[in-house]
């Protein structure tokens, strides 16, 4: 068995040429010059490894059920609740999954959800950490943490364990030129507002701005899944079925399910002549089959759905001062 899969999926915008970029920070557009057999040409990232793994994670669930898909049931996640038990998130939904704040600060299992992991995990003070248990005890809580990373920077704990993407995924655009635009804020009532107590900030008056957005000679989603780390996690044959089984409904939710609607000015399909870039990807439909079949061939490694409540006054160390 292969220890690594890559593709290099090209893509194109749904509508004319132009896109628009993530934008970073104190920076903007995250822009770079590219090594190509031509020479160097610039180039543009155009959605990070992060953002990336959320949107296939993202894939999992169901925004208007509140929950996973229905194609996906027998997965085990950490809810988050509120005290009047409305749904307010999930592992699947936060940014660092089970080590999310709302479930280190929530309670679960009739603990705070940080004292209540730590035993979950078996982390022990002098005691090097079992790297296998710990995929183990990770994958009864949430599997897809094994597949899209999560680090417990937890101080008071004897150990802050850290498990890297077994999926990794970005966009980049190639040989790029900026495409700059513009519009203007419209005041139906009153355009002028010099001298007076309200303006821009407050939101009247006529507001010009600009916009840049890009357009590329190539824009290609790159993809890298690491078989080896999922057979060093030691769950056998059923337990690698079944993450090898997500990531495979994941990327087939994502690229085979139509435009990808990153931004409100950039949403891109995969590109017509991109088909047998496609190659090893299942349909969703085969996705779906293979995934409802690794749930239950794997079961006894799945716990179940775990509810963590959170309520302001109690989560957090300022709240609690």
């Amino acid at each position: 068995m292969s220890t690594r899969t890559t593709y290099r999926i090209p893509l194109t915008p749904v509508l004319g040429s132009r896109f628009q970029p993530t934008g970073f920070p104190d920076l903007g557009p995250a822009t770079f010059q590219k090594p190509t057999a031509q020479g160097w040409v610039p180039a543009l990232h155009v959605e990070s490894p992060q953002s990336m793994a959320n949107r296939l994670e993202l894939t999992t669930w169901d925004v208007g059920r509140e929950d996973q898909r229905a194609e996906l049931a027998g997965l085990p996640y950490l809810r988050v609740v509120g005290p009047d038990g409305s749904f307010l998130t999930s592992s699947r939904l936060e940014a660092h999954r089970l080590a999310s704040a709302y479930i280190m600060d929530g309670t679960m299992r009739g603990a705070t959800g940080r004292d209540a992991l730590v035993g979950a995990l078996g982390l022990a003070k002098d005691r090097a950490i079992d790297h296998r248990s710990l995929a183990k005890a990770i994958c009864a809580l949430d599997p897809l943490s094994l597949i899209h990373g999560v680090f417990f920077a937890q101080k008071a704990w004897p150990w802050q364990p850290k498990i890297a993407r077994v999926v990794t995924c970005f966009i980049d655009a190639e040989d790029v030129r900026d495409a700059v635009s513009g519009g203007v804020k419209t005041d139906s009532v009153n355009p002028r507002t010099e001298g007076e107590s309200k303006g821009s900030a407050e939101g009247y008056g006529m507001v010009p701005h600009q916009r840049l957005e890009f357009t590329a000679r190539t824009i290609t989603a790159y993809v890298s899944v690491d078989h080896e780390q999922i057979r060093s996690y030691g769950l056998g044959v059923p337990g690698e079925e079944l993450l090898e089984a997500i990531v495979a409904y994941e990327l087939s939710n994502l690229f085979r399910s139509g435009p990808m609607r990153l931004r409100t000015a950039c949403d891109l399909q995969v590109a017509d002549e991109a088909e047998g870039t496609l190659d090893g990807i299942p349909t969703p439909a085969e996705a779906a089959a293979r995934v409802a079949a690794a749930i239950q061939a794997a079961s006894g490694l799945l716990g179940d759905v775990t509810e963590v409540a959170w309520a302001r006054a109690t989560s957090g160390t300022k709240a609690k001062a």
